[in-house]
């Protein structure tokens, strides 16, 4: 399920549904557009969401891993905010 909010710059790709007998809800994707950087809160894709907007072309320096502590976000090669 698709959470798109252009006009505050909000998006998240939710899983919703049953796996059996099991509920499955989460958060698979949640992107913020924030000061004009891409801040990825949540990533639980493989190889990552933000490698795939960078060799989309978006600049690694306007990516920032949101859900990685801010004092380990210089080693990541993304932006640190």
């Amino acid at each position: 399920e698709a959470i798109i909010d252009w006009d505050k710059g909000h998006f998240e790709v939710l899983h919703v549904g049953w796996d059996g007998q099991r509920r499955v809800h989460g958060v698979l994707i949640h992107i913020d557009v924030i000061d004009d950087k891409i801040w990825v809160q949540q990533d639980g894709t493989s190889p990552g969401v933000a490698e795939e907007l960078a060799e989309a072309g978006i600049p690694r320096d306007k990516i920032v891993l949101g859900f990685r502590p801010e004092h380990l976000r210089q080693y990541t090669g993304f932006a640190v905010a």
